[in-house]
C-alpha cells in the first residue's frame, strides 16, 4: 500500500503533489489544513485521512479530528498535529504513546521533516515538514512511503521548492 503523507498546508496545495502522489492509495494530512478549498482538492483526487490542527477552523474539526488512530496492513498508526518526536513527545499525547506505541507515529505542527526512528518505543516517527508556505521553514516538503507486511519501507521525500517564492 503507497501512501502519501503531508501536513501544515495552510490553505495551499502545490500541483506537484499530485503527481508525486499519483500512485498513492490514501494521502493522508497532519494537521494545519488552512482551507476547505484544500480538502475539496485533495479528496477529488484521492483517499484522504486527516487531522486537524491548531489553525484549523471548525469546519475541517467537524470533519477530521485532532487524532487518527488506524491500522493499515497490519501497522498500527497514529496521526496528530502537534504530537513532538521521539526523545521529546508532547506533553498532551506523552503518557499514551509510552503506554501504548504505535509501530507508526505521524504528527505536523513543527515544518521540520522528520523521519526518525525511536528504538525505545519501536516506532518509526514521521513529519513531513510543512507543504505550504505559511510559517519558518526553508523548503516546502512532502512525504510518501510504502506499507508492507505491517513495515514501512521505501520513504521518499519530494522538496516542492522555497517557501519563500510563490508560484502562480
Amino acid at each position: 500500500m503507497q501512501i502519501g503523507v503531508l501536513s501544515d498546508t495552510h490553505g495551499y496545495v502545490d500541483d506537484q503533489l499530485f503527481h508525486f502522489f499519483n500512485k498513492c492509495e490514501e494521502v493522508w494530512h497532519a494537521g494545519d489544513i488552512g482551507s476547505m478549498e484544500v480538502v475539496e482538492k485533495l479528496t477529488r483526487h484521492f483517499s484522504v485521512i486527516a487531522v486537524s490542527g491548531n489553525i484549523d477552523g471548525g469546519e475541517i474539526r467537524n470533519l477530521f479530528p485532532g487524532h487518527q488512530r488506524l491500522t493499515r496492513d497490519g501497522l498500527d498508526i497514529w496521526m496528530t498535529h502537534i504530537g513532538g518526536y521521539p526523545g521529546n513527545y508532547d506533553r498532551r499525547i506523552r503518557n499514551e504513546i509510552l503506554e501504548k506505541p504505535p509501530g507508526l507515529f505521524i504528527s505536523g505542527h513543527s515544518h521540520i521533516l522528520k523521519v526518525i526512528p525511536d528504538s525505545s518505543l519501536q516506532l518509526l516517527h514521521i513529519n513531513p515538514g510543512a507543504a505550504g508556505y505559511h510559517g519558518m521553514h526553508l523548503v516546502r516538503t512532502a512525504v510518501r512511503f510504502e506499507i508492507v507486511d505491517s513495515k514501512v519501507q521505501d520513504v521518499e521525500i519530494i522538496e516542492l521548492g522555497p517557501r519563500s517564492v510563490r508560484m502562480k
